[in-house]
């Protein structure tokens, strides 16, 4: 038998406990007599109390229960074990999963094929994949999911429910570990919602004045996967890396809050990758994108108002045509709740002339000024609502996006700290030294979060973000990040996205049925090319190392394999799919 059971939810302390029957997981509310017991053979979950477990369970400590999951040998128990705190968020802890166990419910796999264990192997891989990428975070009593605007704007029946059953769907990253527990409301103290994202939570002082600052991204688990191979929207509108960024502030019990999006291009649009350093995006031409593009845009304004697209893609080359057609869209569309601004990021910031992101920034400061934000006063009244939000895109939806996002929350946050009371009237946040830096690297430190958990690094052009200028080290760390994104992408990121489609369960395993869909079967090229390219490239060094006498031999020898390299890196680049690392697990049209 395996027990867990768990202190007061305030202090998360919490233990599990085993035989070789039943789990047995103890609720970390205070006073809580009933415990939790798992029937490892039957799946069945119902309640006990502590008095009915086994003096002879065996007994760990755990921080947490995330949920369950099925894999080819059975059903799996995952839980954290092991937190940081990351900070108070209006008094309520937040922390930080920093490591997990997935316990099997079987005691054996020896009824498994031998194949079948090494499916089973490489699915629990993946689930560790998962669990491994930084930025999963919960809270024991707050619902992380909402923004304090949402909160704030719900009904008393609203309030009385668990915090499994008023989540936002959209950002509860282990919803498909809960869907054992979901219909058992009984259950829900027992497990705990995670987001995936960034947050930090930074007490910071102005004019000696103390304040809580904190940003939290929370990443969509709706069409969720990696850089190149999920872009743009699926047919219920959802887009490929959408990420929701609050900005809040609390001084002496007053609150506020500035909420912006991101999000891929909304329509249907491909980039795979084919060891092209930027492959060329593909724009469908076989479905109508203005359904999908205003299914997109009608969730967006019932849950945020109205929009501000600001798309900061090139206006020229391979990304011109996916401008042009979003312009189209949204002129199509016809929506005068949706307002495009178009700004060629690369093209007004070229040459480090950093300082034109102000034209943006003008553009944009008398709708920035209508939307406001949300402020609620010491007695709870909502004094100011934000009325509308800034959609803000580049490609991927990171490097150029967070330097916009920066600027904006920052101008936000003058305005908050003013009508707070923090900043005197004529003051300014670049004024203020030590803050200055905290939100600098705050919006980094987010900025390499929402890159990594995408794009396998850090964020480009942080640099900036953190310093207020682009700097020579930072354009040399931008190569660097690029080169890894570049190896990432086409060698390993196929891998990542089978691991999010098994862990948000777009693929199920039915271990009924079982026909492993992990056999990778490459044809002659995979091995034959590369293997020449190598031998043909080595042996023109050779040549070269080793000329002889005869200089118009070796000159033979030289043309000769360096023709031979050139021509099968041609042909190895021409068949670029099939050298990369694809995902296994999900019908090629899913990720299109």
């Amino acid at each position: 038998m395996f027990v867990v059971s768990a202190e007061n939810r305030s202090c998360l302390c919490c233990s599990r406990r085993t035989t070789p029957e039943k789990f047995y997981i103890e609720a970390g509310d205070d006073g809580c007599l009933d415990v939790l017991a798992i029937d490892r053979v039957s799946t069945e979950m119902t309640l006990t109390v502590k008095r009915d477990i086994p003096a002879s369970a065996e007994f760990r400590p755990i921080c947490g229960l995330m949920g369950t999951i099925h894999l080819v040998a059975g059903m799996y128990l995952v839980v954290i074990t092991k937190k940081k705190k990351v900070g108070d968020l209006l008094g309520h802890v937040v922390w930080k999963a920093v490591e997990f166990d997935i316990v099997s419910y079987k005691k054996t796999v020896l009824h498994l094929t031998d194949n079948q264990m090494q499916d089973n192997k490489t699915f629990l891989s993946m689930i560790n994949n998962v669990l491994q990428t930084d930025g999963l975070y919960f809270a024991t009593d707050y619902d992380l999911t909402h923004t304090l605007q949402r909160l704030a704007n719900t009904s008393p029946e609203f309030q009385e429910m668990s915090l499994v059953e008023r989540a936002d769907q959209r950002f509860v990253w282990n919803s498909h570990l809960l869907r054992e527990f979901m219909t058992q409301p009984e259950l829900h103290k027992f497990v705990y919602l995670v987001v995936h994202g960034f947050i930090t939570i930074k007490s910071s002082c102005i004019n000696g004045k103390v304040f809580e600052w904190s940003i939290i991204s929370r990443r969509s688990c709706f069409r969720a996967g990696v850089r190149y191979y999920v872009r743009g929207i699926d047919s219920e509108g959802h887009a490929a890396n959408y990420v929701e960024t609050e900005q809040i502030v609390q001084y002496n019990s007053a609150k506020a809050s500035f909420v912006q999006t991101r999000g891929s291009i909304p329509f249907y649009w491909s980039q795979r990758p084919n060891l092209k350093y930027k492959p060329k995006p593909q724009i469908s031409k076989t479905v109508n994108h203005l359904d999908g593009f205003q299914r997109h845009f009608d969730s967006q304004i019932i849950l945020y108002g109205r929009q501000v697209v600001l798309n900061l893609i090139n206006q020229k080359g391979s990304e011109k045509p996916l401008e042009q057609a979003f312009d189209k869209l949204v002129a199509s569309l016809g929506n005068g709740m949706i307002k495009y601004i178009a700004f060629d990021f690369h093209k007004e910031c070229s040459r480090m002339r950093w300082h034109r992101l102000q034209i943006l920034l003008d553009m944009v400061t008398e709708m920035q000024d209508e939307f406001g934000y949300f402020l609620v006063d010491a007695e709870g009244k909502v004094l100011l609502s934000q009325e509308g939000t800034f959609r803000s895109n580049c490609m991927d939806c990171l490097d150029r996006t967070n330097v916009i996002q920066n600027l904006l929350a920052r101008r936000s946050l003058h305005s908050q700290l003013q009508k707070m009371g923090v900043l005197h009237m004529g003051q300014e946040i670049e004024e203020q030294t030590d803050f200055e830096k905290n939100y600098k690297n705050a919006w980094a430190d987010n900025a390499d979060a929402c890159a990594k958990q995408y794009a396998g690094t850090g964020a480009l052009k942080t640099d900036f973000t953190r310093t207020g200028k682009r700097t020579q080290w930072g354009l040399l760390m931008d190569g660097w990040n690029s080169m890894i994104r570049y190896y990432k992408n086409n060698f390993s990121d196929g891998f990542r996205q089978d691991s999010i489609d098994l862990f948000l369960g777009n693929y199920a395993v039915d271990e009924a049925d079982w026909t492993t869909p992990l056999c990778d079967t490459k044809d002659w090229k995979f091995l034959t090319l590369p293997i020449i390219m190598v031998v043909a490239f080595s042996m023109c060094i050779i040549c070269l190392v080793m000329a002889g006498d005869v200089w118009t031999e070796t000159l033979a020898y030289v043309l000769f394999w360096g023709t031979a390299s050139v021509v099968t890196g041609g042909l190895i680049l021409f068949n670029g799919r099939d050298f990369v690392d694809a995902p296994k697990l999900v019908q090629k049209e899913k990720l299109d």
